[in-house]
């Protein structure tokens, strides 16, 4: 059953690769589709776009994940219950989730309300005018939905590391601050590096809280693709984005383990 799913999803790929190349009449090989996309503003948009918002997005849930991972390998109390209520947003649908979050970054959401009722600003903003303000809000509301996945990756690299290492660390003298940099954070370089690939690969194909949160003011490669595919009608352009994603996406995760592996053998 798996390899025949498997076996399925390789097979629309390669469809997909194929029909990028192909003209829409002739069905010869062509650039021309590639061409059409490169040419128009909104692609140039769209490809900025998700590069910008992967970034963002990869920074705050690394980060963040990291952060909450140390905290749940200390013991302290209630320690089981604050790691239920963590998973509790990975059971929550997409498109929910985005739903939810307009009610916080919505032009009369939560935030703009405790933004000026602490006085930091006079007039409401709209997050989904576009610019960093609008990746900034869609990185947060993926950060809140996906971040506790990364939480688990981590937290089972961490309480992977055999407490003798940190013994010995202690023996040795070596701050805390030394421990985490030259003890945790190398032997947790495998976890990191999963939890890292899992999610820039979901970061890259963003679609469904852009179009709740943002809609057309922010586009992204995908929803670029679909709108070729849906509004326009040319299946041809929206397998040229869908390539080029495909293509970002393999870029990324060769680059990553390339140069990681040259930082290890360094």
């Amino acid at each position: 059953m798996v390899s025949a799913y498997s076996f399925k999803h390789e097979k629309r790929i390669i469809q997909t690769i194929t029909l990028s190349f192909q003209d829409q009449y002739t069905k010869a090989f062509t650039l021309a589709n590639y061409k059409e996309i490169i040419g128009k503003t909104e692609f140039k948009n769209a490809f900025f776009n998700t590069i910008a918002l992967t970034f963002i997005s990869l920074t705050l849930e690394m980060t963040a994940g990291l952060v909450i991972a140390l905290i749940l390998k200390r013991n302290f109390k209630g320690k089981e219950l604050l790691r239920s209520l963590m998973l509790v947003p990975m059971g929550v649908p997409t498109l929910v989730s985005g739903v939810a979050m307009t009610y916080i970054f919505g032009l009369y959401g939560y935030f703009n309300a405790l933004l000026q009722k602490l006085h930091i600003i006079e007039m409401p903003i709209d997050w989904a005018s576009g610019g960093f303000k609008t990746l900034l809000m869609v990185s947060v509301a993926d950060m809140w939905k996906v971040t506790p996945m990364v939480i688990l990756l981590l937290l089972a690299g961490l309480e992977s590391i055999p407490d003798e290492v940190y013994e010995a660390s202690n023996i040795d003298g070596a701050t805390a601050w030394q421990t985490f940099k030259y003890v945790t954070l190398p032997l947790l370089k495998p976890s990191i590096t999963m939890a890292l690939i899992l999610r820039a690969i979901d970061a890259f194909r963003i679609f469904e809280l852009v179009l709740v949160l943002a809609g057309r003011a922010t586009p992204v490669i995908s929803t670029f693709a679909y709108d070729e595919y849906n509004n326009y009608a040319n299946a041809y352009t929206s397998a040229a984005a869908s390539t080029i994603l495909l293509l970002m996406i393999a870029v990324f995760i060769v680059s990553y383990l390339k140069i990681a592996g040259t930082k290890e053998e360094q």
